[in-house]
Formats: structure tokens, C-alpha cells, sequence
């Protein structure tokens, strides 16, 4: 994911976990030419979102290994990821890393929402915990939008 990828990158360049928002933001604006010091911070807002790091009193702490996240010679993000992802889009994601074919599991998921008389991001967590995928943090935002 080029999100994690991204991510990954000024932690990896530190080589520690933890550092300034000041410090990620450099590290992807001036250091990496990669985006502007606003789009930065839009990186930042939208991977505290994805739960891929907690900012705290200026803070950022990753919470994956970024060590364990390969950044390849030449990656260069798209900006398509400074985007948040809906609760859907990220349980339909999860659902494909996990093998289910996309067309197969948006069926199932429009179904369930039709039976159930449920939103759509609260029918894919059904259809997702249904599968046997871990989908709490989903299933909370899921269930702040019903």
C-alpha cells in the first residue's frame, strides 16, 4: 500500500518510530520533494485516520513497524493518497487482501444492506466480521455514521 509506503519513509529515515510532526512533515516536503509542506500535513491527517499513526502534543508515533515496510528505490506516492478512505472503501479493502474477489464481496455487502435496512459501511462490516476478519475499528466508525 502506497499509503504505508509513505508513511514508513521519514520513520524509516530517522530510524525511530517517533518524531516531530515538524520533523515528518520536512522529511516528506523538502527531503523527499514528494509533496508540499500542506500536502504533508494532509498525509498525516489521513494516515492518523487510517490508525497508522497517533499524534500527540506535536508528536507522531508510528503504529506499525516501518522498518518491516520496504520503500523502493525511486517510490514516489501518488497523490491520490492524501484522499480518506470511507469505512467502506477500507473494510472492501481489507476484504480483498484477504482474498475475496471485489465484485463478489460488493454483491454481498449490497445485499446484506438491502436485508439488514443498514448503510452500506455498516453491511460491509457485517459481511466482514462474517468472514472472520478483525473489523472493530470499522465496525465503531460504522456504527458513529447509523
Amino acid at each position: 500500500m502506497s499509503l504505508r509506503t509513505a508513511v514508513a519513509a521519514p520513520f524509516r529515515q530517522e530510524g525511530r518510530a517517533t518524531m516531530g510532526e515538524s520533523e515528518f512533515v520536512v522529511a516528506l516536503s523538502l527531503d523527499r520533494d514528494w509533496f508540499t509542506p500542506d500536502q504533508a500535513k494532509r498525509l498525516l491527517d489521513v494516515a492518523a485516520g487510517e490508525g497508522l499513526v497517533t499524534r500527540t502534543e506535536g508528536e507522531v508515533e508510528a503504529e506499525f513497524d516501518p522498518d518491516g515496510v520496504d520503500v523502493p528505490e525511486g517510490f514516489v506516492p501518488d497523490e491520490s493518497i492524501l484522499q480518506q478512505r470511507s469505512t467502506f472503501e477500507r473494510v472492501l479493502d481489507a476484504l480483498v487482501a484477504a482474498g475475496t474477489e471485489k465484485q463478489a464481496a460488493v454483491a454481498e455487502i449490497n445485499s446484506l444492506q438491502a436485508d439488514l435496512g443498514v448503510t452500506v459501511e455498516a453491511a460491509a462490516v457485517v459481511y466482514a466480521k462474517r468472514e472472520g476478519l478483525d473489523v472493530r475499528d470499522a465496525a465503531k466508525r460504522a456504527l458513529g455514521d447509523l
